[in-house]
């Protein structure tokens, strides 16, 4: 019988980190900018390059969830409602990082 050490955690590989935090990063692009392709008469006290805050840091904002997604992996290894319970706080956990995301992107503009 071999000795196995119970209080290691699995190695996280970085290329691996940089799937989902594309994929976070690609799906609040996409929100962001149908979003801001709706404004027809913005303020002109934004200025010219109004829209680049919120497409810089609403895009961030999404890989960072994307990232949190892939920090609860280690927890859906465990079982069904483990897996189900830590798939839903994941989603729950995305769309909040998203949710401060665009408030903080779109903060001064469309929102005062």
């Amino acid at each position: 019988m071999t000795k196995r050490n119970l209080l290691t955690t699995p190695p996280i590989h970085p290329a691996s980190l940089v799937k989902p935090m594309l994929l976070g990063a690609g799906i609040a692009l996409t929100l962001i900018t149908i979003y801001l392709l709706g404004v027809s008469e913005p303020n002109p006290a934004w200025g010219k390059l109004w829209m680049l805050r919120p497409l810089i840091i609403v895009p961030l904002a999404g890989a960072m969830g994307g990232a949190f997604f892939f920090f609860m992996d280690y927890q859906r290894q465990r079982g069904n409602w483990s897996k189900l319970l830590t798939y839903l706080l994941s989603l729950i956990g995305f769309l909040f990082v998203l949710w401060i995301g665009v408030v903080l992107g779109l903060d001064g503009t469309l929102w005062d």
